[in-house]
């Protein structure tokens, strides 16, 4: 709230409070000249206007006093605004040429807000009397970090002020600002951002064929003024899915690629060369694994050297005890030799 009350005024601009959130001015006991600088304040007690309403406001008149509601001066209203368009439609790199018509009475400044544009521009102004002010504003080369740049045309006088406003639209060919590698996160995303205008439209391919779609494989994206942004997004992908994803984008004005690789699983061969650095073992365990294998080797080993002995050496006994019995049966048959001497058999013993 600001309060005048009582303050000796004779005039007030509107333009003091032009940028303030203004929820009540206090005018109590006050009172202005009438005249076309104080119309604006008539106005704002007509629309109920920060609680100007609900106050008794006067003006003098000469030597007279009276309300401020029943002031009548000719000549004085808010300027009326048009411009050449509602919005244009352009492409990156172009010129382009709009203009804007101030009248009323008083004759009204009449100017574009360009804060914030890229484009170069410049204004050409024209005054046709008693009440016409017409500016036009030429926008060089493009740029297209001016899409859906709101051009405003102003027009101001001693009541007021009016404003119009034309969109502009720039068109240009898309690009691919980012295409990262696979992410894990709720599903797994190999998250991208486009920009273009008109919104280009996108195809994936893995391995040079295009995607289908799918429960598996999908895209999710949100759209903006003239950006996409979003995730190819993977439930459950395997080794299958290895290899490289190429992005296309493409509008009336252009196409354009990139390309990631996208890894999620090692292969089978992969994982089974690799499982004892994937297992993650502690070093205590790995030893006593190491030491287990190692005795179990050495005993195996060493039941193979006991069958080999006693599979040679078994069969060496059995045949000596053959051998033996054979020479005992011979050396019976020599113990008694019969031998015939002068006509008598004499036994000689060996």
């Amino acid at each position: 709230m600001i309060n005048l009350s009582k303050n000796p005024l004779t005039t007030l601009s509107w333009q003091l409070f032009q940028h303030l959130q203004l929820s009540e001015l206090r005018l109590d006991g006050v009172v202005f000249d009438c005249g076309c600088s104080i119309r604006w304040i008539q106005l704002w007690q007509q629309r109920g206007e920060a609680g100007l309403h609900t106050q008794q406001l006067y003006c003098r008149n000469g030597a007279s006093k009276m309300r401020l509601h029943n002031m009548y001066i000719n000549n004085c209203d808010l300027p009326e605004i048009s411009v050449s368009h509602s919005s244009v439609l352009v492409t990156e790199g172009e010129n382009v040429t709009v203009s804007c018509n101030g009248s009323g009475s008083p004759l009204p400044e009449v100017d574009w807000t360009v804060g914030g544009l890229h484009s170069i521009n410049t204004h050409l102004s024209n005054v046709y009397w008693p009440n016409i002010h017409s500016i036009n504003l030429t926008l060089f080369n493009i740029s297209r970090d001016d899409n859906n740049f709101q051009l405003t045309c102003i027009a101001e006088n001693l009541v007021g002020m009016t404003n119009s406003s034309i969109q502009l639209n720039v068109q240009f060919p898309p690009v691919i600002l980012s295409l990262a590698e696979p992410e894990r996160r709720l599903d797994t995303c190999i998250a991208f951002t486009v920009r273009g205008y008109p919104h280009p439209k996108l195809r994936w391919f893995h391995k040079q064929k295009e995607i289908q779609e799918n429960d598996y494989i999908r895209t999710d994206m949100d759209f903006y003024q003239d950006y996409l942004d979003g995730c190819l997004t993977f439930q459950n992908p395997t080794h299958i899915n290895n290899g490289n994803y190429t992005l296309e984008a493409s509008n009336p004005l252009g196409t354009v690629t990139k390309t990631v690789y996208g890894h999620f699983l090692m292969v089978p061969d992969e994982i089974e060369e690799n499982s004892e650095g994937d297992t993650g073992r502690p070093e205590e365990d790995t030893f006593g694994v190491t030491i287990a294998v190692g005795l179990a080797g050495f005993a195996c080993v060493l039941l193979l050297v006991l069958f080999v002995l006693i599979n040679k050496y078994g069969r060496r006994s059995k045949f000596g005890m053959k051998a033996n019995q054979r020479l005992q049966e011979e050396d019976a048959g020599r113990e008694q030799l019969p031998v015939i001497k002068g006509g008598r058999k004499i036994l000689l013993n060996p």
